[in-house]
C-alpha cells in the first residue's frame, strides 16, 4: 500500500473492519463478516506486510468465539495500516457529519 488513494471503497471498508477486530477483539475476526474477496485481499495484504493475517490454531478455535461463533482467523495491523485506518476513520466521520439530518441544540433556532 502506498496511499489510501490506491485503496477502493471495499478495501477501505475491510481495513476499518480489521482495525475494529484488532482494537476491540484482540485481533479475532468474525469470518461471517468477510466474503471471498475480503479474504483474498487480506491474504494479499499479508503477503505485502501491510497486515499480519492468519488462521487461529485448530486447538484454540472452539475457545475463541465472537457472538457465539468460533473465530478461525486473526489480524494484526502494521504501522502503515494503523495510520491509514485512522485517516479513513476521520474521513468517514467527515462524510457522515456532512450528511447529518438532525440539529444540535446549539443550532436550534428558537
Amino acid at each position: 500500500m502506498d496511499s489510501d488513494n490506491d485503496m477502493d471503497k471495499d478495501g477501505r471498508n475491510l481495513l476499518l473492519y480489521l482495525e475494529s477486530c484488532a482494537t476491540d477483539f484482540g485481533g479475532l475476526i468474525d469470518s461471517r463478516r468477510m466474503n471471498k474477496e475480503d479474504f483474498e485481499t487480506a491474504e494479499e495484504w499479508n503477503q505485502h506486510g501491510f497486515i499480519s493475517f492468519g488462521r487461529v490454531c485448530a486447538a484454540d478455535i472452539c475457545k475463541m468465539k465472537r457472538n457465539g461463533h468460533p473465530c478461525t482467523h486473526w489480524v494484526a495491523l502494521s504501522e502503515e495500516a494503523w495510520q491509514m485506518a485512522h485517516q479513513e476513520r476521520r474521513a468517514r466521520a467527515t462524510r457522515v457529519e456532512a450528511k447529518r439530518t438532525w440539529k444540535k441544540t446549539s443550532e436550534d433556532s428558537k
